[in-house]
């Protein structure tokens, strides 16, 4: 793999910057420590045009190369936040925050962009502008969207956007994306039942929030497999029912909540009606009262289908063609980076970390052999957008 020379010379650096920002997760807006980590790495590397405060605590950094005031402006994007996890790795730099973990690997992420900021500040062998984007929440808040609203693209004058994500049980160094939709649009439900409470052993002075809760998950799952067409990708799912305190108290609350994704916006619309009319509907038929708030989360992640082509055509001169997969399948998980690509064109792409743990999981770590790899391509995805003249 023609992993850039530079950037592997300080890959030790690298595993350096990632393990302390492992130690040191942080949630959603609360970026506090990390933004001032990138903004003392770019501060290092000699970059001065850091631009701060963005959705709280993003971070925008310009690098000009050639022929900067009138060239173009490429975006490259990475995550910061953690995950509310106990981390179970025990790793000698597992992270020092009960309750919070960097579980999806924004830590890697991060580091890549930092990885390739270095070595462009460096060499500056492109034309036009580079901005960095250092973006908070992807878990939790849409930060990406938060920082398109906050006019990041009009503001840097950004025509393009790319972004990277780590993926275990890829092939290490492999590369995958597709045209089009690749990630879904995620949705969240809350419906809250109120019966009247009672005695168990007395069920018939009572309206039973148990028994509609039950009624309920089960008629939402008919959605999916009566109301909606096979063919078109739709996942709904109930993550949580919650009531009752005691095995002789039929109580007066359940809590129903779930999670939907999907592609479509007339599927998503389809879902939301028919949930509402189920709430509708099995409330009276319990003879309780059954509440939905329907959340509208981050819409689908959409690559443009030019730059994607591109992105693959670099990834095959940093990894080889046979490890690059341009048609992959699309798949359920959803992405705020989807905003960014609301906003511009650009494309969104996996780089594979070779077998372990998934993300999200408690034993998850990522691999600091990709880092170079991760920044090897985002500098010759500039350098090729943008040669130097």
């Amino acid at each position: 793999m023609p992993v850039i020379n530079r950037i592997a010379g300080f890959a030790e650096d690298m595993t350096a910057w990632r393990r302390h920002l492992h130690e040191t997760p942080e949630l959603g807006f609360d970026c506090f420590e990390t933004a001032a980590f990138v903004e003392g790495k770019l501060k290092e590397f000699g970059i001065t045009e850091i631009h701060t405060g963005i959705a709280k605590t993003g971070i925008v950094a310009l690098i000009r190369g050639q022929d900067a005031d009138t060239g173009p402006v490429i975006g490259l994007r990475a995550d910061m936040d953690a995950l509310p996890m106990t981390e179970e790795t025990g790793l000698p730099y597992a992270s020092k925050v009960e309750g919070k973990m960097h579980a999806c690997g924004h830590d890697g992420h991060t580091t890549m962009l930092l990885g390739a900021a270095k070595y462009l500040n460096e060499t500056k062998n492109f034309s036009g502008t580079v901005a960095l984007i250092f973006q908070p929440a992807e878990e939790d808040g849409g930060g990406g969207g938060v920082m398109v609203e906050e006019g990041v693209m009009d503001r840097f004058n950004i025509k393009e956007v790319y972004g990277i994500h780590n993926a275990p049980g890829v092939p290490f160094g492999e590369m995958q994306t597709t045209p089009g939709p690749i990630m879904a649009a995620v949705d969240t439900f809350h419906i809250n039942i109120t019966g009247v409470g009672g005695h168990g052993a007395m069920p018939h002075h009572s309206k039973d929030p148990v028994v509609a809760a039950v009624g309920i998950v089960q008629a939402i799952q008919t959605i999916s497999s009566r109301n909606h067409y096979a063919l078109n990708d739709l996942v709904i799912s109930v993550t949580q029912i919650h009531t009752g305190s005691a095995e002789n108290v039929i109580p007066e609350t359940a809590y129903i909540n779930g999670t939907v994704r999907t592609f479509d916006k007339e599927v998503q619309a389809m879902v939301m009606l028919r949930m509402q009319e189920i709430c509708n509907g099995m409330g009276p038929a319990y003879g309780v009262e059954a509440k939905l708030d329907y959340e509208v989360w981050y819409p689908a992640t959409v690559n443009d289908a030019a730059k994607t082509a591109f992105a693959a055509d670099v990834a095959r001169d940093v990894v080889g063609a046979d490890n690059v997969l341009d048609d992959i399948s699309r798949e359920m998980g959803a992405e705020d980076f989807s905003y960014m690509l609301e906003a511009r064109p650009g494309a969104y792409l996996f780089l594979g970390a070779g077998e372990g743990p998934a993300v999200h999981n408690p034993k998850y770590n990522f691999n600091d052999e990709i880092s170079p790899i991760g920044a090897s391509f985002f500098a010759r995805l500039v350098e090729t957008a943008q040669p130097a003249k």
